[in-house]
Order: structure tokens, then sequence, then C-alpha cells
């Protein structure tokens, strides 16, 4: 293996696919070779050295930008056809000249800070008009049709290219422009059809899994950090409300491994309303005292991985968590094209120059048969199963399966009997244009994992290093909610988001059923819209006979109560669950920080999918709302949502001005 190891980067990656039976890696010749990538990265400034958020990062000639956190920190891919090739980059906000900066693309990673200076905004221009000039202004500079061009892929076929189509001028009924679904963008979301009001004479009962995926919001990011607001069904509200922490205690020690919080506040969009918060906050744990993990990381390495923001990502990714693991983990590699095989066989965290040196010689091409290589990644974490440790399979991919097994109810078998033998999985997404976020939805869901989607390497590290724990651990499994409304108190309910994760009332108690499953450190928010019995009804429900047995409870020791919050849980090896409850009073009280951020992020998803629930919800009330509970804000996510906000207020109002009878 040594010699191996000290071969040139190019023999070496042709050396790894001997290990397959037969090469996977056949659709690109050896004088087809993708070209290498440049991660450029470092600071955005003013003139005092303060931190510049949400700064544009472009280079010339290439499709792909970036924004900035709150930090000022940003990074961007770029091709290079020889190192030390000469690029321009370009750093723009609202407020500050332009600027510029020859950068030389040498290596993996190049760092470059660089600085803003600030102009004076004439004192008519508003923030809005600043934000939505800034728009226009990037548009015109980096030119809409480059962020749509076909760039032809030796050896793959257009569905399947690496830069296929991404935006197109596609409105939907409300005039919002949209990403396309066209010939040229396979992407793929389930529809979503958003929970309506219920009345609890009818339906007293809301069931669903806790789950933490968090894919939509970096997804959702991807789109407007390109220009455009990305498709309804992409906006899963509960995702976006779950990216966030919200600094709720966690368990005391001893205690159960979650624990419930709750708080009742005046709906931002509808004062009449009351809004309802649930927390659960799952235990902390020291990944240095953690039990061992047994990885595998299995690979897409088909041709529509091929090209930046995608293998290239993963190979990056997937380093940052190498380089946390001890010397008791084990990681194995398995890739899949035209077939699947096994890469780097179960290695100690320790030899981590061996298992860099793997990730580095992976190169991209061929079809994809994506049941053969999950079949083979479980077969290598049961071969190296640790008793009592983190046995999980860690899957990178664009979900674009298409031979062998591939349909999702045989993977979701596959995956689930698998799951059953002590193996979970987690699934990073990555790639634009064939994305399928619904197939990847399902597999994660029925390996008792998680689901991010990596548009960046700042979201690999919030993912794979900073919330590692939460990630790979999980500390409950089939956790499960049921929320009962006194009808008494309520006459309206509606659930936000969660809409592909509810469940029938009769399987909370169903040990036998699957469920959501919570990571170290984790919290799951919940949010519902509660219109109380006594005030006007101004929601629509549907029409329900008078019952004979069910009555509202007068007085009694529920009379108080609003609603009661239940919760099942089980060990991550056990299988018999456990049961909390929580009841919830009628006193509204003063919203705190974190209700108000979380109705922000909530309103934001609403006005994103033209929700008929937002009521007088505009775009400056969102902005308001997420201003007011910025918080300490210590890794930049809050800021780096409200420079997203912005980002859509004011592609909302250029779309408005352009519809103006004067234009």
């Amino acid at each position: 293996m040594s010699d191996i190891l000290a071969m040139p980067r190019r023999a070496r990656a042709l050396m790894f696919p001997l290990l397959i039976v037969a090469s996977p890696f056949n659709s690109l010749s050896l004088h087809e070779r993708p070209p290498a990538v440049t991660v450029v990265t470092g600071r955005v400034t003013d003139e005092g050295g303060q931190p510049v958020a949400a700064a544009v990062i472009s280079i010339d000639g290439r499709s792909r930008t970036a924004a900035t956190a709150a930090s000022g920190r940003y990074s961007i891919e770029a091709t290079r056809t020889r190192d030390g090739e000469s690029v321009t980059m370009w750093a723009r906000r609202a407020g500050f000249r332009a600027t510029s900066v020859a950068v030389a693309l040498q290596g993996d990673t190049v760092r470059m800070d660089l600085t803003l200076t600030s102009l004076l905004a004439p004192k008519s221009e508003s923030a809005a008009d600043a934000v939505a000039n800034a728009v226009t202004e990037m548009r015109r500079t980096l030119g809409s049709p480059a962020l749509g061009q076909v760039v032809a892929t030796p050896g793959i076929a257009p569905s399947k290219r690496a830069n296929a189509p991404l935006m197109a001028d596609r409105r939907d009924p409300s005039g919002i422009r949209r990403a396309p679904r066209d010939s040229g963008n396979t992407e793929s979301y389930d529809t979503i059809d958003e929970n309506p009001f219920r009345s609890p004479r009818v339906a007293p009962l809301s069931t669903f899994s806790a789950d933490v995926d968090r894919a939509s919001y970096a997804n959702v990011r991807r789109f407007l950090k390109q220009g455009a607001l990305p498709p309804r069904d992409a906006v899963r509200i509960e995702e976006l409300v779950n990216y966030f922490p919200y600094g709720d205690p966690s368990p005391a020690m001893g205690d159960a491994p979650l624990r419930i919080a709750t708080e009742l506040a005046a709906a931002p969009w509808n004062s009449r309303h009351d809004l309802l918060r649930i927390s659960l906050r799952a235990r902390d744990v020291d990944m240095r005292r953690a039990p061992a993990s047994n990885l595998v990381f299995l690979i897409d390495v088909s041709g529509s991985m091929f090209g930046p923001g995608r293998l290239p990502l993963v190979k990056q990714s997937l380093s940052m968590l190498v380089n946390e693991l001890r010397e008791e983990d084990r990681v194995a590699i398995v890739v899949y094209a035209g077939q699947a095989g096994l890469v780097l066989p179960s290695t100690p965290g320790s030899d981590k120059q061996r298992i860099l040196a793997a990730l580095d010689g992976l190169e991209a091409g061929g079809s994809t048969a994506g049941g053969a290589g999950i079949r083979l990644a479980y077969d290598v974490a049961k071969h190296h199963f640790i008793a009592g440790g983190n046995n999980r399979v860690i899957l990178c991919t664009d979900g674009d399966f298409n031979v062998g097994q591939s349909s999702d109810g045989e993977l979701v078998r596959l995956i689930e009997d698998r799951r059953r033998e002590g193996s979970y999985l987690t699934i990073l997404g990555f790639g634009m244009g064939n994305y399928k976020d619904s197939k990847m939805e399902k597999l994660a869901g029925a390996g008792n994992g998680n689901y991010a989607y990596i548009d960046d390497l700042l979201e690999a590290r919030k993912m794979l290093v900073k919330e590692m724990g939460g990630t790979l651990l999980t500390v409950a499994k089939d956790v499960k909610l049921q929320v009962e409304f006194n009808p008494s108190r309520v006459q309206a309910y509606r659930l936000l988001g969660y809409e592909d994760r509810l469940l029938r009332d009769e399987d909370f108690a169903n040990d036998a059923k699957d469920a959501g499953d919570i990571g170290a450190g984790h919290t799951v928010t919940a949010l519902y819209e509660i219109v109380r019995a006594g005030t006007e009804l101004d929601v629509k429900l549907p029409p329900a006979p008078d019952l004979r047995y069910q009555r509202p409870r007068d007085g009694g020791s529920s009379g108080n109560e609003l609603l009661h919050v239940a919760l099942r849980y089980k060990a991550p090896d056990g299988e018999t669950s456990k049961l909390m409850t929580h009841p919830v009073g009628t006193e509204r009280m003063r919203p705190s920080e974190a209700m108000r951020f979380a109705s922000a992020v909530a309103g934001f998803g609403m006005l994103l999918r033209s929700s008929p629930n937002a009521g007088t919800l505009t775009w400056p009330d969102v902005l308001t709302l997420a201003r007011g509970a910025r918080g300490s804000d210590e890794d930049g996510y809050r800021a780096d949502f409200i420079s997203l906000a912005e980002t859509a207020a004011a592609l909302a109002r250029t779309r408005d001005v352009s519809r103006r009878p004067d234009r």
C-alpha cells in the first residue's frame, strides 16, 4: 500500500478502481480528465477591518458565486486548466465600491482577503432600494445567461451535464420568478400540500415524526445566491426552522436524553392567533469520549458528479471529517458508478494519510448504480460492526440513480432491513440541475439517519465538524410527537411544516412504527398556529357534522389547559419506547428571542411558498423580526439568514417594480 501511495496522483487514481471487478471510470478517457479545482477562501472586511457580511464573491468567466458569512468569511471553487492560472475575482456589496483582485489558482486552496471601500449612499435611497440595486448590479455584472449556461462534457449525457441549466425566466401565478423544471433541469422535489387548519372537534390529535433534517435551508440558500427564488416544493418550513440553534437548555445529567420546552405568544402574521413553539433539546455528548465509530463513506463517482460543487466538494468535505477522527474510529470507502467497488478497506482513524490519499484519488465518470453501492457499503459496515458503537454509512450523492436497483421502494426496503441490523444512514446531497431531493429524503428517513445539502465548505464544516455529534451520533430514535388540543379552548389549529412526516394517531404508541431520530446536541422545533375558542373564526375549516359523543370539556383538571404535548422515544439500541408529557396553559407570554427568530424563519418560508396562511406578513416584517432577534449569533448563522431574507425581499421588490404600469 505504501508503494501505491508513493505513486503520482494520476497513477494512484487509476490503481484504486482496479479493486473493482469492472472499472466504473470508463466514460472519461485519459485525455478527457476533468479540470482541477482550487478553493479560494478568505475574509472580506471594510476599511476599519470590520467584517462585511453578504458580500457577493464572483470570478470572471465562472458561473459560480458565493456570499460572505457574518464573520466576512467566504469560500468559492474555481476550475483551473493549469497550476498558477490567473483569474480575476470580484467582491460586491450594496453600499461599497466593487473591488477586484488577481488570484493565481495554485494547488487545492488559495487564501485571498479583500477590503471593500464604503460609499455614502444618496439620502433618497432606502435600505430596500440599496439591496434591490445590489441584486440588479449583480445580475448585470455576472450576466443571467452565464448562470444557466450549458457546458458540454465529454462522455456525459446532456441531462447529466455538470452545468445543466438551472434558471430561466419562469414565473408562478403570483409573478415570482423561480427556478425552472425543463428538459435541461431534472431536479425533483415531492409535492407539498400545506397543512390546513383543523378543528379539534373532529381531529383533536396531531401526530408527527420529529426529524431534524436541514437540507432544505442550504438548498434554498443555493437558489437565492444564484438570483432566483426556489421552487415551492423545495421549501420545507420545518427544515428551515430546524437549521438554527435556539439556546434551549439541555436535559439535566441522568435524565432522559431529550427535554421538552414550550412557549405561547401572538402570531406575528395574525395577532388574533396564537403561535406555539415546541422545542425538543437533545443531550450534548463530548465526541472525544463518544462510542467508537465504524463509518463507510459511500461516494457517487458517476458522470453526474463531475464538476465543481460535486465530487471535488465531496472530497474536501469528507477530508474535514477525517481530520476529526480518533484512533478507535474506522473508515472504509465504497464508490459506485457503472458498478460498485471497495476503494479503501476499513482503516483506523489514526491513519489519516491513507484515508485522505484514497479520497484524493477519486474521479467522476460513468452511469449510476446506486443500489449496488448501498448494498456493498452496508456489507462493509456489517463486517466491521462495533457493538455499542456508531455504525453508519455516509452517502454522498446528487441522488441520480439510474442503473440497477434504483426505485425508491426497493432502496427503502433495503435500507430498512439494514437499519434493523444496527447500521444507520446519513445522506449528504451535492450538485444542482439534476439534484434528486425527493429520493434522498426518503432514503435518509428509512435509514434512521439525517439528510443535509452541502452547498459550500462552510456548510460542510457546520455539518461534519461543528455539529459532528448531531450528524453522526444518535441519542434518541423513533421520536414521535402527539399534541392533543382542548376543544373547549381551541377552535382551530395548524402545524407549520412536517407535511411529509405526519403519522396516524394510532401509530404514536405503536413501537413497530419507525419515526425520526435525533442526534447529540440537536434541537427539534415545531410551530403550531392556534385560533382560540371565542375568537372570530377567520380561517376556513372543512364542514363537520355535529358529533353525538364528542363534546367540548368544561372545567375539570384540564379546563385551564390549551393543549397537551406527548413525546415517545427509544434509546438508540432499544425497542421499547418511553413516554414524556407536557401540558400547556392558556397564558400568552412575551415572545422570547428564540420565538421571534423562529417566527421570522417560518414567515420567510411561508412567503417563499406564497402560502395562503401568511396573513398580513410582508418581507419587511420578516426582516424586522429577524434583525430584532439576532442575539449574540457567535457562528453568524442568523446574520446569514438576514442576508438571505434581504436577497429574497429584493427579488420580490424587483418583480413588483417590473410589473408597474409605467414600465
